[in-house]
C-alpha cells in the first residue's frame, strides 16, 4: 500500500503536466519489467498464459485501463487524498452492481454500508455547482464505477486461471492500448518527467508483487483493512508535497466510504486495492 501511495503521488506530480494516456503508457511500460518477475518461478509461462480466457481477460484489462487513465486524469482537479478515497468507493459500487450483474442477494447490512459510504463520497466532493469543481470528482467517481466492474468480472473467471499472468496481460494490453492513443495526444516528456513515469512503472509493479504474496499468504477478508492506509500516506504526501490539508467534513467522509468498504469486505464481497 505504501508502494501504491507513492505512484498516486507522483502521477499527481506528473498528471499536472502531462496528458494521462502519456502517463498511462509510461506506468505500463515500465511496469512490464516486475509483471514479468512475478511470473517467473514455477510452470513456463507459456503454458501457464493457456490458463487465462484470453476474452474475459481482455475485458478486465480493458475496464481497468479506463478505470487507470480516469483516476489520472481526475487526480489534478482534488488533493490526492481525497482523489484516493473516492478510487476506494469501488467496493461500495460492486455492492450495488453485484446484484443488478451477477443476480446476486442485497443484504440489508450490505446496502446500509453502501448508502453510508455514498454519503461519505458526496461529503467528500462537497459539489458547489459549478462546473471547474464537477471535473475531477466526476471523473473520479467514473473510476470507481469502472473499478467495481473489473472487480465483478473476477467473478467470470475460472480457479485455474494465473492471477500473476493474468497481470502480466493487462499490463501488455495497457501499453499496447495507451500507446495506440499517444497517436492523438502527446507530450514530449523532459528526462526528470520520463524518470518520474519510470518509477511510478516500476513501484506499481513492485507494489503488486507484494499484494499477490501477501494474498498467498492471508485471505482477502483479513487483509482488506490494510488497503486503506493509502488513504493515510496520501494525506501525508499530498501535504508535503503541495501542502493540501483537508477539513473536518473531508475527514467525516472519508471515514465513511473507509469504514463503510471495511463492512462491505468483511462481509465477504470481492474486494481488491486498485490497480494503479
Amino acid at each position: 500500500m505504501f508502494c501504491f501511495a507513492l505512484v498516486d503521488a507522483l502521477a499527481k506530480a506528473v498528471s499536472l503536466n502531462y496528458p494521462a494516456n502519456e502517463l498511462t503508457f509510461f506506468r505500463m511500460l515500465f511496469g512490464l519489467a516486475p509483471a514479468l518477475v512475478m511470473c517467473l518461478r514455477g510452470t513456463p509461462l507459456r503454458e501457464r498464459f493457456k490458463t487465462l480466457s484470453l476474452r474475459r481477460q481482455t475485458l478486465r484489462a480493458l475496464t481497468l485501463l479506463v478505470t487507470l487513465g480516469l483516476f489520472f486524469a481526475g487526480l489534478p482537479y482534488a488533493p490526492l487524498s481525497e482523489a484516493v478515497a473516492i478510487l476506494y468507493s469501488e467496493a461500495l459500487f460492486v455492492t450495488v452492481l453485484a446484484p443488478l450483474l451477477l443476480k446476486e442477494s442485497l443484504r440489508r447490512r450490505d446496502a446500509a454500508a453502501a448508502a453510508i459510504g455514498f454519503i461519505g463520497v458526496l461529503l467528500i466532493v462537497r459539489p458547489t455547482g459549478t462546473h471547474s469543481n464537477w471535473i475531477g470528482p466526476l471523473l473520479l467517481i467514473l473510476s470507481a464505477i469502472t473499478g467495481a466492474l473489473s472487480i465483478i468480472q473476477i467473478k467470470n473467471f475460472k480457479p485455474t486461471e494465473d492471477s500473476s499472468v493474468a497481470v502480466l496481460y493487462f499490463t501488455l494490453i495497457g501499453m499496447l492500448v495507451s500507446g495506440l492513443s499517444l497517436l492523438f495526444l502527446w507530450r514530449t516528456p523532459t528526462l526528470e518527467a520520463l524518470g518520474l513515469m519510470a518509477l511510478i512503472g516500476v513501484l506499481a509493479g513492485t507494489g503488486q508483487i507484494l499484494m499477490t504474496v501477501a494474498f498467498r499468504d492471508s485471505s482477502a477478508s483479513a487483509l482488506a483493512p490494510y488497503n486503506y492506509t493509502t488513504i493515510v500516506w496520501a494525506t501525508l504526501f499530498g501535504y508535503l508535497a503541495w501542502g493540501e490539508t483537508i477539513g473536518v467534513v473531508s475527514v467525516a467522509g472519508i471515514a465513511l466510504v473507509v469504514g463503510s468498504s471495511i463492512v462491505v469486505a468483511l462481509r465477504g464481497k470481492p474486494v481488491e486495492a486498485p490497480t494503479v
